[in-house]
């Protein structure tokens, strides 16, 4: 790696501070603390960086020694989308369960409480929530990530989970401008594209963002989709017509622009992280998303140095960098500001419990979100639970876990669960053979979207009609079971709270 010019120059540590990098390790290695030092004003966490809130605190206390305004980063979305969690499924339910039940309070505690828990462990940017009108039931990766199919839903969910997240001194980031609801493909692997007219966009995708915006959001995530409508030729991301027409001058508005991830397949597989990056500063982004894939030092290098070198080619003007740059440094300067405010005396630090019980409000949330169908005798005695798992979408991960069998084996001693795929031959009859004589939980993911899973859970319930089906996904296809229950998400609070149904408890 040649290094193009000093790291001391003023284009060289504005290229450096509009990146939000990421590393491997749960301690920072000394490498990114170098670059922290020379001008990295972002730096990006994800599962792998964290193993419990103590480590985590003592890991972004070692970046502020290097920098006391540095930006940490987070993709916390609460419910399928954990990564303060990752390893234990979130204590919060997603937002199609917070848009099920609808009580806009209830989704600004909600994301109040997750914020002061970010807070507390030294992360201050949040890429969340996410303000996608899932009007594609298809959606691969959506799906119960948005506050539902109605725009008017989205728009006051979004704007009061901004409001809570930012009043717990955490910059909200909605994404994925301007709306990634109605796509059949996943960007991680090729590029999206959404083929409706520009009223429909202002009905449908904008809602929410403007929403948003007045809500006053300190960034914005952009998406790497293609619409016709407002760009024939560029994704969202490397759009001047969409960032800086549309998002700026339309919209008025004048926070933070960062992208998804560059190293998404959408933007790596088509342009490259190197120029994916310059075009996306020259369209009007301010920060480069990159590090859950990549996540080193020569890729931070390779993008610092293919800025520096398109400002020194006039590519990029110099103004447009550093503009960006400016904009980095004017959100960190606010979280510090937050910091401070939300650590005051008096500061509420309790909003996560509901007075007079022993349940945090991701609980309290996930309760009321259940819709149970049908009617059946609560279980008293053992179970199987049979999961039946369609593929994890990268945004989720597989490493979460997911489902009830942990919390009805608490509940019920002698409970088991196994997992059925696609692969399977004929799971129903495995589960019949497997369960013998107990009684069958079946719990899916977006039923409506897996034949294979559709007819194992159809010959199941034929074969033994007292089966309880559990949806924990998109709730599109009708229900099925004795029980049919309803999570809207598959947070691990989801499964506790459809647990307590099944076996009659009440909860504490």
């Amino acid at each position: 790696m040649t290094t193009l010019v000093s790291t001391t120059d003023t284009v060289t540590r504005d290229a450096l501070a509009v990146l939000q990098p990421g590393f491997t390790g749960t301690t920072a290695p000394d490498w990114l603390l170098r670059r922290v030092g020379e001008g990295l004003a972002s730096v990006g966490l994800f599962g792998r960086n964290i193993d419990s809130p103590e480590q985590l605190s003592a890991l972004t206390a070692r970046l502020r020694a290097e920098r006391d305004d540095v930006l940490v980063a987070i993709d916390e979305e609460g419910g399928d989308v954990t990564r303060l969690e990752v390893r234990d499924g979130s204590s919060f339910p997603g937002n199609l369960a917070l848009g099920a039940v609808d009580d806009v309070e209830l989704t600004r505690a909600v994301a109040r409480e997750l914020g002061r828990r970010l807070a507390e462990c030294g992360v201050n940017l949040n890429w969340a929530p996410s303000a996608d009108v899932n009007s594609n039931a298809g959606n691969p990766v959506i799906g119960v990530r948005s506050f539902g199919a109605d725009p008017a839903l989205v728009a006051r969910h979004t704007a009061a989970y901004v409001e809570g997240l930012q009043a717990s001194g955490v910059a909200a980031c909605t994404k994925h401008f301007p709306g990634h609801g109605d796509t059949a493909v996943d960007s991680h692997h090729s590029l999206p594209r959404i083929d409706v007219d520009l009223d429909t966009l202002h009905a449908r995708e904008l809602v929410p963002f403007r929403a948003a915006l007045a809500a006053g959001s300190k960034s914005v995530m952009s998406a790497h989709i293609l619409l016709p409508a407002l760009d024939p030729t560029r994704p969202a991301t490397l759009s001047p017509q969409i960032l800086t027409g549309l998002l700026r001058k339309e919209l008025g508005y004048d926070g933070l622009i960062v992208t998804d991830g560059m190293e998404m397949d959408a933007i790596a597989g088509t342009y490259g992280i190197e120029r994916g990056s310059v075009l996306a500063i020259a369209a009007g982004a301010d920060a480069i998303c990159v590090g859950g894939g990549l996540a080193d030092e020569e890729t931070v290098l390779r993008l610092r140095d293919a800025l520096v070198t398109a400002v020194r080619t006039g590519e990029l003007p110099e103004e447009r960098l550093a503009d960006a740059a400016a904009r980095v440094r004017a959100l960190a300067s606010w979280t510090r500001g937050a910091r401070g405010a939300a650590s005051e005396p008096g500061a509420d630090t309790q909003e996560g419990t509901a007075p007079g019980t022993g349940a945090g409000i991701g609980l309290i949330a996930a309760r009321r979100a259940l819709t149970v169908t049908g009617s059946a005798e609560p279980l008293t005695e053992p179970a199987y639970v049979a999961a039946f798992t369609p593929v994890a979408n990268i945004a989720v991960g597989a490493e979460t876990p997911w489902g009830l069998g942990a919390e009805l084996s608490r509940m019920l001693p002698g409970t088991t669960t196994d997992t059925y795929g696609s692969d399977s031959e004929a799971p129903a009859a495995e589960v019949l053979r497997a369960a013998g004589e107990r009684r069958v939980v079946a719990v899916v993911r977006d039923l409506h979207r897996h034949a294979w899973m559709a007819a194992a859970v159809d010959a199941l319930v034929a074969a033994r009609p007292d089966t309880v089906v559990v949806e924990m996904g998109l709730p599109e296809a009708p229900p099925r079971g004795a029980w049919h229950i309803t999570t809207y998400g598959a947070a691990r609070v989801c499964g506790v709270a459809a647990a307590e149904v099944i076996t009659g408890s009440t909860g504490s």
